[in-house]
């Protein structure tokens, strides 16, 4: 238990520095921008809308970093696969959930002091209920961080060219299942799947938004995702 804990510690110490440094940039940039544009505007109100897509970008990055580095880092320093794919969800879920709450405190804040400004999460299911925002980035984040680790995963042992080839046939995949909804599925069909959908959004038919729904389906999502990575480190010689 104190091998796992030393783990975990390892991983979450080594990303805050960068998420330190990624929230200082952002704002930076953010704060000069919104003081070029008042100053030029004569103090009218701006906007810069969704900033949650940098933080998508950046657990994206470390998604695949978890592997890139900390992988070979642990692995060395004799930890079991098991523990460093462990450790290595636990960073994600650490990421996720603060990087969560400063988005949703920050996004919120921003919009509350100047209505131009439309957080990601805002635009689509509107403002009110930030408990609900806060877990819907958490969710999303950790799927992204899940989604570039079994990327990456999938590279190393498949190799770039059987990749690319996956690649390639999962656009075929995505194209034979959009001609067969505007060919073949009758009108009803693919209705009801829109219908499905949609409910699966958090957005129901009378109307009302539901944010449970999507929660959960984007954390099921990040699960199997998850065990998806896990089939595939424990069996694949990575070097």
């Amino acid at each position: 238990m104190n091998k796992f804990k030393s783990a975990v510690l390892y991983e979450c110490s080594t990303k805050i520095k960068a998420m330190c440094a990624f929230y200082l940039i952002e704002y930076a940039i953010v704060a000069i921008s919104f003081a070029m544009a008042a100053v030029s505007s004569g103090g009218a109100e701006t906007y810069s809308n969704g900033l949650e897509f940098c933080s998508v970008f950046f657990v994206s990055v470390i998604g695949v970093l978890g592997y890139e580095e900390d992988f070979k880092a642990l692995i060395q320093n004799g930890y079991t696969r098991k523990y460093i794919y462990l450790s290595t969800i636990c960073m994600f879920l650490f990421l996720s959930v603060t990087m969560a709450l400063i988005d949703t405190t920050i996004g919120n804040t921003i919009h509350y002091f100047n209505s131009n400004y439309f957080t990601f999460f805002g635009s689509i299911y509107g403002y009110g209920n930030p408990l609900g925002n806060w877990l819907w980035l958490t969710v999303l984040y950790l799927l992204f961080c899940c989604l570039f680790y079994l990327g990456v995963l999938v590279i190393r042992k498949a190799g770039k060219m059987v990749s690319l080839f996956i690649g390639v046939g999962l656009c075929g995949v995505v194209i034979i299942v959009i001609s067969l909804f505007r060919f073949v599925i009758s009108h009803e069909t693919a209705q009801s799947i829109a219908e499905f959908l949609m409910k699966a959004m958090g957005f129901m038919g009378d109307g009302s938004v539901n944010l449970l729904f999507p929660i959960i389906t984007l954390l099921t999502m990040a699960i199997v995702l998850g065990a998806g990575s896990y089939a595939i480190i424990r069996r694949t010689e990575l070097k």
